[in-house]
């Protein structure tokens, strides 16, 4: 039995560091370079700051139902793989991607033609609606390149070839880096574009993030010859629709309150608003460090459950859970110690770097809590296929909670923007409380 553990630890480990590994390190390399980013634009002042935070939030929409849809992917792909049907991974990889792309045209005709409207819902500054809309029609022609390599990424993950993502992600980051230099600022003889050309810069980065992406993954298809196909029969599109509907409903309406959150804000002032800016790349930077275990989860769980070993799999979830909350309180501790030097690289008002300031406190508090609902949720839970769990959960969390709480907090008791943050983040609180109760369960484990 001993030996048995520690074999079971040892593979464990093996395919932990296999998968987290290259995805953390992708994210944290973005997150860093974002850091750089938000440097840059943050010599432009707050108008400008909040135009970028608020555009986002609207961009926010499409990333995170395209990421829901690469989930999908990569819970049919993991589980079709542990059962060795490379026939019904190609299906899972084709189908999503064309839905995801149909997806990235409805955002990208909005994002182009109505920009002004859609920024207005934000925010009821004209100089920032302008810059905002400004930023929004350029970098809506990201939206392609973006969604094919989510997916391309969910696929190369799922057939241990996580390496591919990284380098993806490492040349991305680097180029837009660049180009945010030359750009923004007009050096070396390109035009001084400012905000537009932080736009720019991140739509051609995205194009050559995807060229990398395209060159490996015809690589990866020749060598396992995964057919193209998109027809599935009617049992099959019954359960893919039972796995993909509550998925994208509980994204949608996930990323829909984290657009409130922003009418929050805006409302609340530019100050205010380019505060929680800010704070957006520690943000990025803290959660993606551990959001390669939440995709490990996925991927290492969706694997056992499509060879039939469950018990296996609720006892790789437990580990997980248990790496994740280890990860997550040394880097809250980190943020704490080194929160009064971030704020002093911005060239922004003093009144505006102490909200941020008490922002990232808030943050770190909550972030061990928000880091296991990531793991749990994002990735464990929906390992098996019954994403309505999440649904439920999070619809719970944002709408019954989260946002009546935003709204009280910002405009009855009239609080600062630190202790709005704090009130609506406690709705992290509830989601933990009742994943913990279902992972327990097991109720949330099943073959397709």
């Amino acid at each position: 039995m001993e030996q048995k553990e520690k074999k079971d630890y040892q593979e464990f480990k093996k395919d932990l560091l296999q998968i987290a590994l290259p995805v953390t390190f992708q994210c944290l390399l973005q997150s860093s370079f974002s850091v750089v980013d938000q440097i840059m634009t943050g010599q432009l002042g707050s108008v400008s700051i909040a135009a970028i935070g608020l555009s986002g939030k609207f961009i926010s929409l499409l990333t995170v139902m395209i990421q829901a849809i690469s989930a999908v992917a990569g819970i049919i792909i993991a589980q079709a793989i542990g059962k060795n049907n490379y026939k019904e991974a190609g299906k899972g990889l084709y189908s999503n991607l064309f839905l995801a792309l149909i997806l990235a045209f409805a955002f990208f005709i909005t994002s182009v033609i109505f920009p002004q409207n859609i920024m207005s819902m934000y925010s009821t500054d004209e100089a920032t609606i302008r810059v905002a809309a400004s930023y929004l029609r350029i970098y809506a022609f990201s939206f392609f390149p973006m969604t094919l390599s989510s997916l391309l990424s969910a696929y190369l993950r799922c057939v241990g070839a996580a390496k591919i993502p990284l380098y993806s992600g490492i040349a991305t980051a680097i180029f837009n880096t660049v180009l945010n230099y030359l750009l923004i600022f007009g050096k070396f003889g390109f035009p001084k574009l400012e905000v537009e050309g932080a736009a720019w810069a991140s739509m051609t980065a995205q194009f050559a993030g995807l060229v990398i992406f395209a060159f490996y993954f015809l690589i990866r298809r020749n060598t396992q010859h995964l057919p193209f196909s998109i027809y599935m029969e009617k049992t099959a599109i019954k359960n893919y629709l039972f796995i993909l509907c509550p998925m994208l409903i509980c994204e949608f309406l996930w990323v829909l309150g984290e657009n409130v959150y922003g009418y929050i804000y805006g409302h609340m002032g530019t100050k205010d608003c380019a505060a929680m800016t800010l704070i957006n790349p520690i943000v990025s930077l803290m959660i993606g460090a551990l959001s390669g275990v939440s995709q490990a989860a996925g991927i290492m769980i969706g694997k056992l459950l499509g060879a039939g070993e469950e018990e296996k799999a609720y006892i790789t979830g437990k580990k997980l859970i248990k790496t994740g909350l280890i990860g997550s309180l040394i880097l809250s501790a980190l943020l704490l110690i080194l929160n009064p030097l971030y704020v002093r690289i911005f060239e922004v008002e003093e009144d505006v770097r102490m909200m941020t300031k008490m922002i990232l406190i808030v943050f770190a508090i909550i972030s061990p809590v928000k880091v296991q609902n990531m793991i749990i949720g994002g990735g464990i839970l929906r390992s098996g296929g019954k994403t309505r769990y999440v649904m439920v959960i999070d619809i719970i969390g944002t709408w019954l909670f989260g946002v009546p709480m935003g709204f009280l907090a910002a405009f009855v008791f009239n609080l600062p923007i630190a202790g709005v943050y704090f009130a609506l983040s406690l709705e992290e609180l509830i989601r933990l409380g009742i994943s913990i109760k279902v992972f327990r369960k097991k109720g949330w484990m099943q073959q397709l």
